[in-house]
């Protein structure tokens, strides 16, 4: 199948720093280049990728200080345009210009939704563009969207090989890693560790917009014995400092449309103590590969918890559901679904059951076995 990704221009892909996005479209795009497809990325000009890259920018637009990425979006979405007659499947992993642009190829086109759609903002052109066939993240991502949306299919994220290697040991700390913004609540965090008396590491990087609310809010909360401050991270240290935690903190208090690094904390083997918000109930088997909880109190007893889990458990709990392997060949099966069909429209039982029914279960893991 001839495939066009096309990325976010906001970071590289993969990320050199932070990008979830980013990382999504890099993992996707490699393992449908190991199956035998040809697959064209258009991204930043500083991407590494095994497919054919077409440069839409000389490097990530974040870190070259572009703040408003309009005009860079819709240059490469031309780019796209020319292009497009040679590809049978165009996949988009952008939030919303596209779909003005290639209406008239609807039955070729799909696009992945990546951020939350609980805010009113964006709504107008899914209903204007009733035709476009999106995709899911998780099954609560959809909850705010019109009727009309086209729903295609739910794919859940899948871990690219050997990112995020298991650790059967772990370790005395207790870890926090994404972005510190109010709906990621790091104060949570920091008072679920204080009162369990464990040690927090926090790694995390502060946006330009939420500056105000780490001076106002976190910072002040970070001169305790038990927290570390560490800041933004890079891919090699994310795996370490999460095969190196007792247990990831993930007390989100928004509908997180899937939470990526719940699946690398789990890869890692360190369980993921997170609140009942969003995806949570989708991503976590509770009991198994983490603990999902609604107060602090609850987060506090967890965190305790947390050092008798198996470790072997929450890695295979990992690979049953949430490779990259996986998440390829669900996409695989969307888009043969949408080429062979007028449009693709999905109801809410048949997309359901597709999915459970493309979820391969992968051979158990033996204890002192290999872990990628």
């Amino acid at each position: 199948m001839r495939i066009a990704q096309v990325a976010p221009l906001a970071e590289a892909v993969p990320p050199k720093m932070y990008g979830g996005t980013e990382r999504v479209a890099s993992w996707l795009t490699e393992e449908l280049v190991r199956l035998g497809h040809e697959v064209t990325l258009f991204a930043s000009g500083d991407s590494k990728t095994s497919a054919e890259l077409v440069a839409c920018a000389p490097e990530g637009l974040r870190l070259a200080g572009i703040r408003d990425h309009t005009a860079s979006h819709l240059a490469m979405l031309a780019k796209v345009r020319e292009r497009a007659a040679s590809f049978d499947i165009i996949h988009f992993h952008l939030d919303l210009l596209q779909h003005a642009v290639f209406t008239d190829l609807a039955q070729k086109c799909v696009t992945t939704l990546h951020g939350r759609l609980d805010l009113p903002d964006f709504l107008p052109v899914y209903h204007a563009f009733p035709q476009m066939p999106l995709i899911s993240i998780s099954d609560c991502q959809r909850c705010p969207m019109p009727a009309t949306a086209n729903w295609l299919a739910t794919v859940q994220h899948g871990l690219g090989r050997g990112l995020c290697p298991f650790d059967p040991r772990g370790g005395d700390y207790l870890a926090f890693l994404g972005r510190i913004t109010p709906e990621k609540r790091p104060d949570r965090a920091i008072e679920i560790a204080k009162q369990a008396g464990m040690p927090l590491k926090i790694a995390a990087k502060v946006d330009p917009v939420d500056e105000d609310y780490y001076r106002a809010e976190i910072k002040p909360l970070l001169d305790h014995p038990l927290i570390e401050f560490i800041g933004e991270i890079d891919e090699g240290q994310k795996a370490a400092f999460l095969a190196g935690a007792r247990a990831l903190l993930f007390p989100i208090d928004w509908p997180e449309p899937f939470g990526l690094v719940m699946i690398e904390s789990m890869s890692a083997g360190t369980p993921v103590i997170a609140w009942r918000n969003g995806s949570v109930p989708e991503v976590i088997k509770d009991g198994v590969s983490g603990i999902i909880v609604d107060s602090i109190a609850e987060a506090v007893v967890a965190a305790e918890r947390s050092v008798t889990m198996d470790r072997y458990e929450v890695r295979r709990y990992f690979e049953s559901r949430f490779t990259a392997a996986r998440m390829a060949s669900d996409y695989l099966d969307a888009f043969n679904r949408l080429l062979g069909s007028s449009g693709g429209r999905q109801s809410a039982a048949q997309w359901t059951q597709s999915r459970d029914a493309l979820r391969p279960v992968q051979p158990g893991l033996q204890r002192g076995g290999a872990f990628g």
